[in-house]
């Protein structure tokens, strides 16, 4: 071997060696959680040609979703955000299988990026199409209760499936894939929920803001940040319900957007997302494509406003001190 080439040879050990090693990420973490509108019912041919591939920076576990009663899943994996997670993703935990519809994630992601650029983005989203807090109105999609009290059942619910992704994705320390274990800060929860509650006796739906609260403040919990920015969207109806005829999908939902109303009021760390009366339907239940992407732009606007609120409100007892 000649000493020319003992010599590249070396350069390219030695700048090996001295590589700069990645440094450890900082992601703001939020949770997207509820029923089958948290799903996501948009379409991917819809989508703009700005929003139609990855959104660089940000990353997503997305549990896989099971029944009640069903063996403990939540399994994920942590990937870039891409479209095709709406309805009909699912994972086993080493690969996903992305469907063709999208939820509100791609333009909450994007948003957030817009309003905070310097932030890096992880999302965990487990939802499920159909599932109430209220156990008597799950109609065989789950329910979120985390007593469970059917003494029939497992015991295992939508709760359990909810805090076994929680586990999955803050079990995995390097996220991004670059050798450093990097670090998840709970910035909010994004909870879209209540059709079902709002559609099985006024007795349940009175009860709804009692079991919202408790539930928020379990995740809250479960995620170690007990005063962490609740966003949550306010149920709508389509107005054409074949059924009964009598134009209301949600047969209690005005006692269900009332209870709503009132949890944030009475929470300071909490926001109403009110444009959800102004979207186009796809069927009597899901928002159109145009809804989901707003809905993700005013998650994101009122998550970032109640950030916003609490650095003012550090900034002046600060500066009293």
């Amino acid at each position: 071997m000649n000493t020319t080439r003992i010599a590249s040879i070396l350069v390219l050990l030695l700048s090996g060696a001295f590589a700069p090693a990645a440094e450890a990420t900082t992601y703001d973490l939020y949770y997207l959680g509820g029923q089958s509108n948290m799903d996501g019912y948009g379409y991917l041919e819809d989508l703009p040609p700005e929003l139609a591939g990855p959104v660089k920076g940000v990353m997503v576990f997305h549990g896989n979703t099971s029944p009640d009663d069903a063996v403990v899943d939540g399994r994920g994996l942590w990937a870039e955000l891409r479209p095709g997670h709406g309805v009909g993703y699912t994972t086993d935990g080493r690969t996903a299988t992305y469907s063709d519809r999208f939820g509100v994630e791609l333009s909450f992601a994007r948003k957030l990026r817009e309003l905070d650029p310097e932030a890096n983005i992880a999302i965990i989203k487990y939802s499920r199409g159909g599932s109430s807090i209220n156990c008597d109105a799950a109609d065989g999609y789950g329910c979120w209760d985390p007593d469970y009290p059917d003494d029939t059942s497992s015991g295992i619910n939508q709760y359990d499936h909810f805090l076994a992704t929680v586990r999955h994705a803050m079990s995995i320390g390097d996220i991004n894939g670059d050798g450093q274990a990097d670090t998840l800060v709970p910035k909010g929860i994004i909870w879209m929920q209540g059709e079902s509650d709002a559609a099985h006796g006024k007795k349940i739906a009175r009860r709804y803001e009692d079991n919202l609260e408790r539930l928020m403040d379990l995740v809250r919990a479960a995620l170690r940040t007990d005063d962490l920015p609740v966003v949550i969207g306010r149920i709508s109806d389509s107005g054409t319900d074949e059924k009964e005829k009598d134009g209301k999908v949600w047969n209690h939902g005005e006692i269900v957007r009332e209870a709503q109303q009132s949890f944030v009021s009475n929470d300071p760390r909490a926001a109403l997302v009110a444009s959800t009366d102004a979207y186009g339907y796809s069927d009597p239940w899901h928002y159109d494509s145009a809804g989901y992407l707003d809905l993700g732009t005013e998650f994101a606007v009122a998550v970032h406003e109640l950030q916003e609120a609490d650095r003012r409100s550090a900034a002046g007892e600060k500066k009293q001190d």
